[in-house]
Order: structure tokens, then C-alpha cells, then sequence
């Protein structure tokens, strides 16, 4: 008989669950985006910063497991660390091996970049370690995401404008929405609406940014992102059996609408991108839990 221990695909299979890489397009659409609002073009640097970001977000997503194992152990066991599919120490260390390797690699683009990408890893860390424990802990994650747009922006030709800073906000916002409602996944209880309001604050900043000229494209990509919410929340709030691991799982990917609409300005191709990254997450999701 194989020794499931031994097993390269089982191990393969608990690193890509420990990392939740089904979210990564969810990385690079707010790298993409927050470059791009900042004035950066399609080159070696922001492939960089994606690469430093994936690494970011890899090694957050092991030490939110091996923070969490105690949890795990008594409410999900069929996460890789209490399935025995991986030991903790192994998650420990490469969790904070990913981590300081992105950190190292947005460094490099500059000093301003390094100390906003320092801030990032220690949110993230505080996030890990203390989220099980507060009420507020996604307005911590949602803190991850707009130090990395920050880190992003500032390494770009025109840096960190008054739009980066609105658009963060915004992302932070919708990240707060979909995370508590992603905190009753595990813990039953009833379901509450306002956190859906938070869900809504990328189309009012669209709204309010693209006044002029450009209010037909925001008015387009807000209805996209608008029915895909609705379709996710459905299944929450109005279906016959409540699902919200998978309203979870599909407003996580509605991550990049979000951007997608925070650079409606952009040309075709950019929007392109922007669609293969949605494409590439709902597809992710089909194999890999993104919760």
C-alpha cells in the first residue's frame, strides 16, 4: 500500500490548499491596477512586483494555517495541517520564507516601497495571528490589500496620488464587506445585509471619479460588477439551502471587477487582462478551496 506520507501529490496538493492559490489573480489584478492608476507601463518592474506579491501572499496564507492548526483541528479537519498532510513546522517556516522573500524582492524597487511593503508583512502577521480572536479582523484584512496597493504605487512613475489612495479605500471597503460574511462560513449564525453596503463602495467611488467623459465605461463595468455581487449573494441570502462558502468563493474573484473598474479608462487590452484574471479565478476555484 502507498504511504500517503510519503505521497508528492498529496504534499503538492496541501501546499497549493495552504497557499489558497485560486485567489492569486485576485493579487494580480490589484498589482496591475494599482500600477496602472500610478502611471506605470507593462514591464519588467511590475512583473516583478506581481512576483513579490504572490510570494506575499503564499507565505500570509501559510502562517494564517499554522496560526490557525488549534482552530483547525477542532472545526476543520480536513485542512492539510490537521489531515497530517503537511507537519506545522514545515508550514512555519515556509510561511515566513515566502513572506520575507517578497518583502526582499518589492524592496528592491525602492525606499519608499520598502518600508510600505514592511508595514504589509507585519498587517499580515497581525492579521494571522489574531484574527480568530477579534471582531474587527477583517478590517485588517482588508489593511493587507491596501498597504499592497500602496507598496505598488508608490514603486510607479507618478507614485502615490490621491486616486491610488481612493481606490484602495475602495478595494479595503468591498474587502470588508465579503469578510464578514466569510465569518459566518464556519460559525453558524444568522446572516446580516450591512455588511453588503461595503460591498457597494467601489461603484459609488466610480460614480463620483468618472463624472465626465468616462462615465459610460464606469457605468458599464459597475453593472458587471453589480450582477456578479447579486449572483454571489443569492446564495447566501436568498437560496433555498444558504451556501456561503461559495458566495465567499465568487465575490473573492469579483476582487478583480473591482479593479477592473478602478482603471475603466484603460484601453481594450488592459480590460482583457483584467477578464483572464476572473477567468483564471473561477476556474482556480474549481480545484483549489479559496477559503
Amino acid at each position: 500500500m502507498k504511504n500517503e506520507k510519503n505521497d508528492p501529490f498529496r504534499t503538492l496538493g496541501a501546499l497549493l490548499i495552504l497557499g489558497r492559490v485560486s485567489n492569486l489573480p485576485t493579487v494580480w489584478s490589484n498589482c496591475v491596477a494599482a500600477w496602472l492608476i500610478a502611471g506605470g507601463d507593462f514591464n519588467w518592474e511590475l512583473l516583478q512586483i506581481c512576483i513579490g506579491a504572490t510570494l506575499l501572499y503564499t507565505g500570509g496564507m501559510f502562517l494564517n494555517d499554522a496560526f490557525d492548526s488549534g482552530f483547525d483541528r477542532q472545526h476543520r479537519r480536513e485542512r492539510p495541517i490537521p489531515s497530517g498532510a503537511i507537519p506545522v513546522a514545515t508550514v512555519w517556516f515556509w510561511g515566513f520564507f515566502w513572506l520575507g522573500s517578497g518583502v526582499a524582492l518589492i524592496s528592491s524597487q525602492g525606499k519608499t516601497p520598502a518600508v510600505i511593503v514592511v508595514i504589509l508583512a507585519l498587517s499580515i502577521i497581525l492579521y494571522d495571528a489574531v484574527h480568530k480572536a477579534i471582531t474587527f479582523s477583517p478590517v485588517l484584512m482588508a489593511a493587507c490589500r491596501f498597504w499592497l496597493y500602496l507598496s505598488v504605487a508608490s514603486a510607479a512613475p507618478h507614485g502615490i496620488t490621491g486616486l491610488v489612495i481612493w481606490s484602495a479605500l475602495a478595494l479595503s471597503a468591498y474587502i470588508v464587506g465579503l469578510s464578514y460574511i466569510a465569518r459566518k462560513e464556519s460559525v453558524h449564525g444568522p446572516l446580516k445585509y450591512w455588511p453588503c453596503s461595503f460591498l457597494v463602495v467601489p461603484v459609488v467611488l466610480a460614480s463620483l471619479v468618472n463624472a465626465g467623459g468616462n462615465l459610460t465605461q464606469a457605468i458599464v463595468y459597475s453593472g458587471l460588477l453589480a450582477a456578479w455581487m447579486l449572483y454571489c449573494l443569492r446564495h447566501a441570502f436568498w437560496a433555498p439551502q444558504r451556501n456561503i462558502g461559495r458566495t465567499v468563493s465568487g465575490l473573492l474573484a469579483g476582487i478583480v471587477i473591482v479593479d477592473w473598474l478602478a482603471v475603466a479608462v484603460e484601453p481594450l487590452q488592459v480590460g482583457l487582462l483584467f477578464a483572464l484574471f476572473f477567468g483564471m479565478a473561477l476556474v482556480f476555484q474549481r480545484f483549489i478551496p479559496a477559503t
